[in-house]
């Protein structure tokens, strides 16, 4: 008899330990695979060398550097395109900038046409191929599911409607941020125009009165791909202050940088926004959607210090809604569950968010002397900050090889690994370079 030693299971360190090893060993090879010089990486920290590596694969796996046929999902796009400008910029290799223009330009002509086994062809704008070449985002752009939309007059199945494309809104305000990252970093104004066009087209189909006159309006969650009819009729909590503070963000570049042609007014648009997402709480117990109060907070910030006029109470809103939900998430438990029951992006959403309010903390204490007044919310980022802990709880928990074999991180391995990278280098979503 053949006596085969048994291998004890690997504890958390050596799985971690094991891990930084492989990327030592093999972030050389994969870099080289997407075209990336790797001498920009040695003097990088072991955060955004980790980053890279994330990102390198992802490239690869999605068909945006292999031969791969092209998966676009528009969500993960977005913060991969934010991804690749802040290791341009944190390694001052251009390559990456590469990457994000070229996965604009594939997720454009992937996501802004219709889909393979549509019956209808071309641009979902309905655009001619050239007018749609120069405007790839006025219809929309689609989500990226597995399954075609539901058709006119097929009943409603709520857990098939996930697996279902057509148009998401908070999807496309994270396109709209990409693009106006790319503009601010590129200072490249077609990706202002595109954005506001996507902002100004999203509203319009988005948004309806529920009868003629009568105020607020209020918000379709799911479209059709073409733009014509509602899929999800229900509004997401937090997607008018979404469009409100993305709407004026664009706008403030649009104002920026010299236009090649007409882009629509979008004061309009971030008032119409404005009108809904005043009336609703904006207070949630959802990781994710408390990172995106922290993150919303923070674009706030910079906003106004570049000279935005944003509504006056809005950063002290979400920071109160904010502390309200962590307050809650923090005695849940939720992060003590084994990773089968958990959504590593949703977690990791708050993860980014807590970087936000790092920084936020960071700017108001470099601050304090130009803006004495800002005693309220100095307490009230002081009262956020305890919460900071949780931050490293779910990077360190999700950056461990043994929970990602779980299957609820390899059923979404491609958002969830880009969320990773984002949270480990959060520079090119968080930081809003000025437009000038």
């Amino acid at each position: 008899a053949v006596i085969v030693p048994i291998k004890h299971a690997p504890t958390a360190d050596e799985s971690m330990r094991e891990y930084f090893f492989l990327l030592i060993m093999v972030l050389p090879s994969a870099m080289a695979t997407a075209g990336i010089e790797t001498e920009s990486l040695t003097m990088s920290d072991p955060r955004t060398r980790e980053a890279a590596l994330l990102m390198s694969r992802f490239a690869e796996r999605t068909g945006l550097t292999s031969g791969q046929t092209p998966q676009r999902y528009l969500w993960t796009d977005a913060f991969a395109v934010c991804n690749y400008l802040g290791l341009a910029r944190a390694t001052g290799d251009e390559t990456y900038t590469r990457l994000a223009l070229q996965l604009v330009d594939q997720v454009h002509h992937t996501l802004g046409r219709h889909r393979d086994d549509d019956s209808r062809t071309g641009w979902i704008s309905g655009l001619s191929e050239t007018d749609g070449q120069q405007h790839p985002t006025r219809g929309g752009l689609r989500i990226g599911k597995s399954l075609p939309e539901r058709a006119p007059g097929d009943s409603y199945d709520e857990r098939l409607e996930w697996d279902r494309d057509g148009q998401y809104f908070h999807y496309l305000t994270k396109w709209m941020h990409a693009l106006d990252q790319l503009a601010r970093n590129t200072r490249q104004s077609r990706f202002s125009a595109w954005a506001g066009e996507l902002a100004h087209s999203a509203f319009t189909a988005f948004s309806y009165l529920p009868s003629p006159g009568r105020e607020p309006r209020r918000m379709y969650w799911k479209m059709s791909i073409d733009l014509t009819r509602p899929l999800v009729p229900s509004m997401g909590q937090h997607d008018p202050l979404d469009g409100y503070i993305t709407t004026w963000q664009i706008h403030s570049t649009l104002k920026s940088l010299p236009q090649p042609g007409a882009v629509p007014d979008l004061e309009e648009t971030g008032e119409g926004f404005a009108t809904m997402y005043r009336q609703g709480n904006l207070a949630t117990p959802d990781p994710l959607g408390l990172g995106g109060l922290l993150v919303d907070a923070w674009r706030v910030r910079q906003l106004t210090e570049q000279g935005t006029q944003l509504d006056a109470h809005l950063l002290d809103r979400l920071l109160d809604a904010a502390l309200t939900g962590l307050r809650y998430y923090a005695r849940s438990g939720e992060l003590r569950q084994p990773a089968r029951y958990r959504l590593a992006f949703r977690e990791l959403g708050l993860s980014i968010g807590l970087h936000a309010l790092e920084r936020m903390q960071q700017a108001i204490l470099q601050g304090a002397e130009s803006h004495p007044g800002d005693l309220r919310l100095r307490a009230r980022i002081q009262d956020l900050v305890q919460y900071l802990s949780l931050r490293g709880e779910i990077e360190s928990y999700w950056r461990n090889p043994v929970q990602q074999q779980a299957a609820t991180w390899i059923e979404h391995q491609d958002i969830n690994e880009v969320m990773l990278a984002t949270s480990l280098a959060p520079d090119g979503f968080l930081e809003l370079l000025p437009p000038e």
